[in-house]
């Protein structure tokens, strides 16, 4: 009798700390939530953000990524900057105000711009089947003749429009194969001058180019860059000389291009100085 009051006791002693102990913190753990914007569908780039590519769910607020919009109006009515998945969270470098699909830059143009498309010769000169619509690059040139190479001053920051496939696919239609592979693109769509278009015409004939990412991200810091190229054409002393030396092909600061791409594409860019990149010229 002794034993079972002992263990009466000692249950409702349990009891108690349960009810008033441990159930209010585990409460409190569950209660800290928020509510977050995702998207509910996976969307191509450069489509409309609508309401019905979006939802509300309740996550851990401890486990929402630094950034997120939260706010519906800071969604709805941008264009996704890059093909989004289902279940990702939206964050500014993922949107634009811009539209930039092909035909969105086509129908942009008014006459102070054209699209230009140039030839992919291989695998690695168009990155790999990397690029994507909006990102910014730098033309790399090697003459056929002398073997020289060069970043033509004129060259070093273009935009792309577009990759399209042998068949005529743009990158944005490009449809991934079962098996998770894709018709890799064979020519590159790029925004230029004329003064550039006619030079890409040159180096398509007699020179090998290969495109080296520069910059992907916002449009605001895109147009940095295109800005920083359009005041090359306005320099008075640049003369007629159109390329720069072979050491061009790495920045002031003795970084490689084509490494500092690869780390971009593949995340390992802890942080991208715009304003850096672009005031070492």
């Amino acid at each position: 009798m002794k034993n079972r009051t002992v263990i009466g006791v000692i249950c409702m002693v349990a009891a108690i700390a349960v009810t008033f102990l441990i159930a209010p913190i585990v409460n409190r753990l569950s209660s800290d939530t928020s509510e977050v914007i995702r998207l509910s569908e996976d969307v191509k780039q450069g489509v409309r953000i609508t309401a019905d590519h979006l939802e509300v769910v309740p996550v851990k607020t401890d486990s929402v990524p630094e950034g997120v919009l939260s706010d519906p109006e800071e969604i709805i009515g941008k264009y996704s900057s890059t093909a989004l998945f289902a279940g990702d969270y939206l964050t500014a470098a993922k949107l634009t105000g811009e539209p930039n699909t092909a035909s969105d830059v086509f129908a942009s143009l008014d006459g102070s711009k054209v699209a230009v498309s140039v030839t992919i010769d291989t695998f690695a000169a168009g990155l790999s089947g990397k690029l994507e619509n909006g990102d910014v690059i730098s033309i790399i040139v090697t003459d056929n003749d002398s073997g020289k190479v060069s970043i033509p001053g004129a060259l070093k920051y273009m935009k792309v429009i577009t990759t399209t496939t042998s068949g005529g696919i743009d990158q944005e239609s490009i449809v991934k194969n079962e098996d998770g592979s894709y018709e890799i693109p064979s020519t590159v769509t790029l925004l230029a001058n004329v003064e550039q278009a006619k030079l890409l015409a040159k180096y398509e004939e007699d020179s090998t180019m290969t495109v080296a990412l520069v910059y992907r991200g916002t449009a605001e810091n895109v147009k940095k860059f295109l800005d920083r190229q359009d005041e090359y054409f306005l320099d008075p002393d640049r003369g007629t000389e159109e390329e720069t030396d072979e050491g061009e092909k790495t920045g002031e600061r003795g970084e490689d291009i084509v490494e500092r791409a690869n780390d971009i594409i593949n995340g390992n860019a802890d942080y991208y100085d715009v304003e850096g990149e672009i005031s070492n010229g």
